[in-house]
């Protein structure tokens, strides 16, 4: 499942650029550069898992605690802080395509180390 979805980050990036829709990595909007480092991230992810199989857990497991921890800080500080806008009455508003990344990316990246946990420790205690 994880291998399938870093193959899929070519159609969240043609989404992305060409068709506006950002459902991956919506929380990295303000930063093109870093939106377009964690793509280049991800291909790196998919062809270390397709060329090592071996490392799939290992890779897998790093990137979805970082891509976990990205996502859980940039929602938390867009819902938790107060901004200018809100003093303004103009207040920014969490989007729909946020809402959606969050579950997509959060779900993923979740599965993602947990499972990756769990396999960890296997391998330690055996």
């Amino acid at each position: 499942m994880l291998k399938a979805y870093y193959a899929a980050t070519v159609l969240f990036l043609l989404l992305d650029y060409l068709g506006g829709i950002n459902v991956r990595i919506a929380f990295l909007d303000p930063w093109p550069a870093w939106r377009s480092l964690y793509y280049l991230a991800c291909f790196g992810c998919f062809g270390v898992i397709a060329w090592r199989p071996g490392l799939t857990t290992l890779v897998t497991t790093v990137e979805s605690l970082l891509t976990l921890a990205a996502l859980i800080t940039s929602m938390g500080v867009r819902v938790m802080t107060v901004s200018g806008s809100v003093l303004t009455s103009s207040p920014d508003i969490v989007t729909a395509e946020e809402i959606l990344n969050f579950a997509i990316v959060g779900f993923i990246a979740w599965y993602g180390w947990f499972r990756g946990a769990e396999a960890l420790k296997k391998q330690m205690w055996d």
